[in-house]
Parts: structure tokens; sequence; C-alpha cells
């Protein structure tokens, strides 16, 4: 059991710090869901200022577009042209994606400057990339109604996965202390 245990050292001590990470930063996240009374902010502050970037961005493009809060869910309602396309919900705000990411890469860590940038900067490019997926969706959903199942369940999340597993090759590739 003991060799075992130090052959397999490095792989139980990724586990651990992943899942004590991942735990950690979890029940933060909760925590503040469980906190957010939505009075200022509808649902939560991240939501809410996802919906209203995504909803600047279209504005930016060319759309008429509007974000209001759903009366009957904790979610908003982006309006296209005067139609309701789609609705933002906790979900869609990234978080989940970023605090796994943040976890893989601490458990990855490398030194601890290049570590703590790297968390910071791939969080920032994974929300941007969240925003444009969403933008994305919601021109989608205006324009062709009927993809919806393919947009939603297929094609956006492996826009948003696929930025977050490209992050953890280059950092493991590249940057962490774990690169045997």
């Amino acid at each position: 059991m003991k060799a075992l245990l130090r052959k397999y050292k490095s792989v139980i001590r990724f586990i651990i710090t992943f899942l004590v990470v991942y735990g950690v930063l979890s029940m933060g996240y909760n925590l503040y869901l469980n906190m957010s009374d939505g009075s200022k902010y509808y649902p939560d502050y991240l939501t809410n200022l996802v919906a209203e970037q995504t909803n600047s961005l279209l504005t930016a493009i060319g759309y008429d577009s509007q974000v209001i809060p759903h009366p009957d869910q904790p979610s908003l309602k982006v309006i296209v042209n005067g139609k309701y396309v789609a609705r933002v919900i906790e979900g869609c705000n990234s978080a989940s994606v970023i605090i796994l990411f943040l976890s893989f890469i601490t458990a990855f860590a490398g030194k601890f400057k290049t570590t703590l940038f790297y968390c910071f900067a791939g969080s920032i490019i994974i929300y941007a990339f969240n925003l444009i997926r969403m933008v994305i969706l919601t021109i989608g959903l205006y324009h062709y109604p009927w993809r919806q199942e393919i947009l939603h369940s297929v094609i956006f999340p492996v826009i948003i996965y696929g930025t977050v597993f490209l992050l953890w090759m280059f950092w493991v590739n590249r940057f962490s202390n774990n690169k045997k």
C-alpha cells in the first residue's frame, strides 16, 4: 500500500488539491448566491452583469435589444427587436466554468506568480468568450429559433468548454510543474 501511495503521490496530490479548491470555491459561490437577494441586481450581480453586457454588445452591433427581469423565474429576458429571444439564468454567467478552470490550474500549479497571473488571465478569457457566446447564441436564436436545441445544447457548450480545454492544455504543456 505504501509503495502504491508513493508511486501515485502526484496523482493523489492533484485529485485532493483539485477537490479542495473546487469545494472551497463552490461553497463560496453558493454562499454568494444565497446572500444575493436580487433587490438591486436581479437575480444576482454577476448574472445581471452578464445579461447587461450581452445587451450592450448586441446594441453595439446594431440590434435593438433590452434586458428585463423575468416575472416568473430568477432570470433576465433578452428581447431583440421586440421579440423575447432568450433568458439569462445563473448558469449563463460562467462562474461555475471559471471555478472548474481555477481548480484545475491550482491542482497543476506552477510558480506562484505565474499560476496567479494565468488564473486571472484565463478567467478573463473565459468570461469574454462566454459573453461572445451569449451574443452569438442570442443572434442565432433570433434568426434561427428552430435550431435552438443544437445551438444551446451542442455548439455553444463546445465553444466555452473547448476554450477551457485549450487553456488547460496550454497551461499543462507550458507552465505547470507537472510537465512530466
